[in-house]
Parts: C-alpha cells; sequence; structure tokens
C-alpha cells in the first residue's frame, strides 16, 4: 500500500519544509528591502536637515548684513526657512527611518539563519541524511527561530513586498547558475571546470 511507505510520509514532511521556506524566503528579502527603504528615507531627511541649515544661515546673513533689498522680505524668507528647520529637526525626532531600518536590518539577519538552515534541512531530507523524527525535530526548532525572529519584528510595506517579490521572481537575487558558483570556488572545488 502506497500510505504505508515510509519515504510516502516523508513527502508530506518536505512539501511543508519547502513550503515555509518559502515564506522565510519572502519574509527575509521583504525585511532586506524595507531596512534599504527606511535608510534611504533617513539619508532624504539627514540631506533635507543640512541643507535647509545651510540656507536659513545664508539668508541670515543676507539679512544682517542687507544684502536684501527689502529687510521685511528678508525677515520673512528667514523665519519661513527657520520653520521649515524646525519641522525637519521634529521629524528626525518623530520618524525615526534610522532606528527602523536598524530593526528590520536585525530580523533580517535572524531570518537568513532561519533561512539558510531550512535549506540545508532540505537538503538532508532529500538526500536521506535525516530521519524522519530528526527532520520533524529541526522543523520544529526553525518553526521557533522564525518565531522568535517574527515575534519583535517591526511591519514591512507592501511596497518592500513588491521589491522582494521583484528581486526574487525577476533579478535572481537569490539564485546563482552552477557556472556563477564555480567562479567562487577554487578550481578544485569546481563542479565544471572547463566551463569556468
Amino acid at each position: 500500500m502506497t500510505s504505508e511507505h515510509p519515504n510516502h510520509r516523508d513527502l508530506y514532511l518536505l512539501a511543508q519544509v519547502r513550503e515555509t521556506f518559502g515564506r522565510v524566503v519572502y519574509s527575509h528579502k521583504t525585511h532586506e528591502k524595507q531596512a534599504d527603504i527606511c535608510f534611504r528615507r533617513h539619508r532624504w531627511q539627514q540631506v533635507a536637515l543640512v541643507s535647509l541649515t545651510a540656507i536659513s544661515s545664508g539668508t541670515f546673513l543676507a539679512s544682517v548684513l542687507g544684502i536684501v533689498v527689502n529687510p521685511q522680505q528678508a525677515s520673512l524668507a528667514t523665519s519661513f526657512i527657520a520653520l521649515l528647520v524646525t519641522v525637519a529637526s521634529l521629524s528626525t525626532k518623530t520618524f525615526k527611518f534610522a532606528e527602523e531600518a536598524e530593526s528590520h536590518r536585525d530580523v533580517a539577519s535572524q531570518l537568513w539563519d532561519v533561512r539558510e538552515s531550512y535549506l540545508s534541512l532540505i537538503a538532508d531530507v532529500m538526500s536521506g541524511a535525516a530521519s524522519a523524527p530528526d527532520a520533524r525535530s529541526r522543523r520544529e526548532e526553525l518553526q521557533e527561530a522564525a518565531r522568535a525572529a517574527y515575534a519583535d519584528a517591526p511591519r514591512t510595506s507592501a511596497r518592500a513586498f513588491s521589491r522582494a517579490s521583484d528581486g526574487l521572481q525577476n533579478n535572481e537575487e537569490m539564485t546563482f547558475t552552477s557556472r556563477e558558483i564555480d567562479l567562487f570556488l577554487p578550481g578544485a572545488l569546481r563542479l565544471n571546470e572547463d566551463e569556468a
């Protein structure tokens, strides 16, 4: 009977491990992309603050030195730019993009370890190196590690997920051809020495 064959149940285990691996791959890549988005926002925030501060200093000096013809306009411009500097300064206290980027990087780092461990588990199950009980035990450990990573993970955006999806599906951000892998390795460890 097919249902009693020992490998029949391993196929279900393998299918579940592969499915979970796929979810972790997407989560890892999404947190990486979200970290990139947050870091970019942090950089723009800093550039805006520095630029506005420089402009306000220049406007103030121009006003003091009387370079601007109309003192009322100079005063108004200085006040407006000072207001923008204040808004930019307050935004750095409210929108902590650098801290958020770091949080996403931390989660991505934890998920990278889980992802690689799932990959090793898949290889062990497919090669027969892991018994079903051992594979189930490792799967449960990995599920707990993933749960721990997700527990403190900040939320990601639809934009980050879209970029992760594009990177994984269209840009092959997690895959290598056999030739590419061979080029990373010394000659003695290459599979296709003639092609590398």
